[in-house]
């Protein structure tokens, strides 16, 4: 391979890894009311499912609310408890309150079910009409 290709496929592949960061960064969206967790939306022949990723997060320290049209997810991740002191080097998980908000299609919703294993909260909501 000449030098020449060799600096194209370096330079592909440190634009993919900025792309990748600037993805990650934009995944934790901070915002007036805190952070905003990832989320995924699936929907079934008779329920939506909501896939919000949350690790780290204890399942008492989050409330979910389903009403006027929308499903709300809100809650606090704390910082975990360091019996020493710690010099910080790098911080990308957020911490402190988020809050998710999704606006809910059309008809009416009930929380059916909710399940909270390898950091992520499934919410399962069930249409009502």
């Amino acid at each position: 391979m000449t030098r020449s290709g060799r600096d194209v496929m370096w330079a592909e592949a440190l634009a993919m890894l900025a792309r990748t960061e600037r993805l990650q960064r934009e995944a934790f969206q901070p915002s007036a009311i805190g952070w905003e967790p990832p989320i995924d939306v699936l929907e079934t022949e008779t329920d939506l499912l909501v896939v919000v990723a949350l690790p780290g997060v204890k399942r008492e320290d989050m409330e979910i609310v389903v009403g006027h049209g929308e499903l709300t997810v809100r809650g606090t991740r704390r910082w975990p408890g360091l019996e020493r002191p710690a010099r910080v080097h790098r911080i990308e998980l957020p911490h402190g309150r988020f809050e998710r908000r999704l606006p809910l299609p059309p008809g009416a919703y009930t929380l059916l079910g909710q399940e909270y294993t390898d950091g992520c909260l499934l919410i399962t909501l069930q249409r009502l009409d």
